[in-house]
């Protein structure tokens, strides 16, 4: 829905540039609208903003949560990198909790974090990049560096505001 406000995990720039470089390599050009990323929430309602920019202010004023990344996803047509935190886990169960009432089914349907590197490709294109991945897999930290509030425009998004973790 255009003008859905959209939760994220903002990766610190150490990954983030090779997560980009892995997405720029791997997924459709034309449809390569956004940087990786690691999506929190969906679809807020827009009227949710001053709610929401007050909920990550305060969910961003703790330590840096701990991550990493454990393994690959299929997605069908794509391919993530599936991220492991219970840091996160518990930052977006007290955001739920304020949310209440506010998300939609795709929210509802739990939270499997991950980056994703390739997608809108077919299946069999996903499968092979993620053998050729898992060759030399090995688990690895993910760097954290906030959260981010971004609205929805129809394919790119537009950042309304970061917030840093503390430390």
């Amino acid at each position: 829905m255009a003008g859905a406000l959209i939760i994220t995990v903002e990766i610190a720039a150490v990954d983030l540039a090779w997560l980009n470089r892995l997405r720029r390599a791997h997924y459709p050009a034309e449809r390569n609208q956004l940087e990786a990323h690691l999506t929190m929430f969906h679809a807020l309602p827009p009227s949710a903003q001053v709610e929401a920019q007050r909920s990550l202010a305060r969910a961003a004023g703790e330590a840096r949560p701990l991550a990493s990344i454990e393994g690959l996803m299929d997605l069908g047509g794509g391919a993530a990198f599936r991220v492991v935190s219970p840091d996160l886990d518990r930052i977006r169960a007290e955001l739920t909790e304020q949310f209440h009432g506010l998300l939609g089914a795709q929210e509802a349907g739990g939270w499997r974090p991950h980056v994703t590197i390739q997608n809108k490709v077919a299946p069999r294109q996903a499968r092979a990049l993620i053998a050729s991945l898992e060759r030399d897999f090995r688990p690895l930290p993910l760097a954290l560096a906030g959260l981010g509030l971004h609205r929805y425009l129809g394919g790119p998004w537009e950042r309304i505001a970061a917030y840093s973790f503390r430390g």
